[in-house]
């Protein structure tokens, strides 16, 4: 069988959430199948690192898109013509756009439609596009993956998709996190907090992940009890938009607010595993690598008590209200004192974390892959 790949988000030192869904899980069924053809569509020169086996064909396609005029062009046109070419059973897309000008059998991986909920967190063009495709493609996939239970009821209602077309495929999380000694603790909050004990977010900048919020409470954390905590931000400044940037101006302790930009893992381990707590507050969220990332790291979780968080983090979080900024702030508080509270997350955590791994999210995606194979 030949199966084509949407590949256009591997990119080398710049792996987000989808990113890292797509390599961790290529990586594992392009080795675990060699009997298949698998042809890679990148958008610009790729990187040898994501050739994963013999059987991996890369094929890089104009133009880069990075902009939804470059996406319309890149899947309905550039695609359908590879794919003529290629002659596939299948086409993959593991970011979930697809393309209307093919009969070939699509997999789409539908993460969320936070944009369906939350428009205003995007520029024109971007909201016009995904508002007015993804439904599209979500009727014209064969099968859906998404990443939780929590999307798929929420793709099913919000498109009108029959629930036994959509497979629901967890994220996994790095193997490289794991607890820190406690030299290693104090050798990571030397390096980047000073010494000090630090709560901390990692991911993109956007408005949904509530950044603004979590400034706001920990400036009223610091404020009301006047710990010496430090917050460390890591992740690209792509989405720092005004709001964002006036809610830090205005911070009365925002030289206790440590921006890291974006970590490589080998370095995000250190960070992570040194943190008084992972405070992840996003408005939507399809899932949550990051709390994921947190349990496997031995660290306590702050998380959003909306969207998909709960089902991820069951009883290893202590929840909040995203929109309740002085909820957050006695959040932070209660995790820095109490250590039966802490201790009782991180073992949670330890038990959680066991659903997810990248190797049940490479075997259940094959799953669906074989569903539309129709083996």
């Amino acid at each position: 069988m030949k199966i084509v790949v949407n590949t256009r988000l591997l990119l080398r030192n710049k792996l987000e959430g989808i990113g890292w869904f797509t390599y961790e899980s290529f990586k594992r069924i392009t080795s675990a199948h060699p009997e298949h053809e698998f042809y890679f569509l990148f958008d610009r020169k790729c990187s040898d690192e994501f050739i994963f086996a013999k059987n991996v064909h890369p094929v890089v396609l104009f133009p880069p898109s990075r902009h939804p005029l470059l996406w319309w062009i890149w899947f309905e046109f550039s695609v359908p013509y590879a794919l003529k070419k290629i002659k596939p059973d299948l086409f993959v897309s593991p970011d979930g756009y697809l393309s209307l000008r093919t009969d070939v059998p699509q997999l789409a991986v539908i993460h969320d439609i936070n944009f369906y909920h939350r428009p205003q967190d995007l520029p024109f063009t971007s909201r016009f596009y995904y508002r007015h495709f993804f439904p599209r493609f979500a009727h014209k996939a064969k099968r859906i993956v998404t990443v939780s239970e929590f999307s798929k009821q929420d793709i099913c209602h919000s498109y009108y998709v029959s629930p036994e077309k959509v497979d629901v495929v967890y994220n996994g999380a790095n193997s490289e996190f794991r607890p820190l000694t406690p030299q290693e603790v104090i050798d990571t909050k030397k390096k980047y907090s000073g010494g000090y004990d630090y709560f901390m977010f990692v991911g993109s900048l956007h408005p949904r992940k509530n950044v603004s919020g979590l400034l706001h409470a920990f400036d009223n954390f610091i404020s009301k009890y006047r710990t010496d905590h430090k917050v460390l931000i890591v992740g690209e400044k792509m989405f720092f938009t005004s709001d964002l940037d006036q809610t830090y101006n205005q911070m009365r302790y925002g030289d206790d607010v440590l921006f890291t930009g974006r970590l490589d893992t080998s370095e995000l381990k250190f960070v992570l595993g040194a943190a008084t707590a992972m405070v992840f507050v996003p408005f939507f969220e399809g899932f949550g690598i990051p709390i994921v990332e947190a349990m496997y790291a031995g660290v306590p979780v702050i998380a959003s008590n909306t969207t998909s968080l709960p089902e991820v983090a069951g009883d290893a979080a202590l929840y909040v209200d995203p929109a309740d900024v002085d909820d957050i702030a006695e959040a932070m508080h209660k995790i820095s004192v109490d250590e039966e509270l802490r201790n009782k997350l991180i073992n949670n955590g330890a038990l959680q974390r066991h659903k997810f791994s990248w190797d049940l999210t490479a075997e259940k995606l094959w799953k669906s892959i074989e569903m539309c194979l129709n083996f």
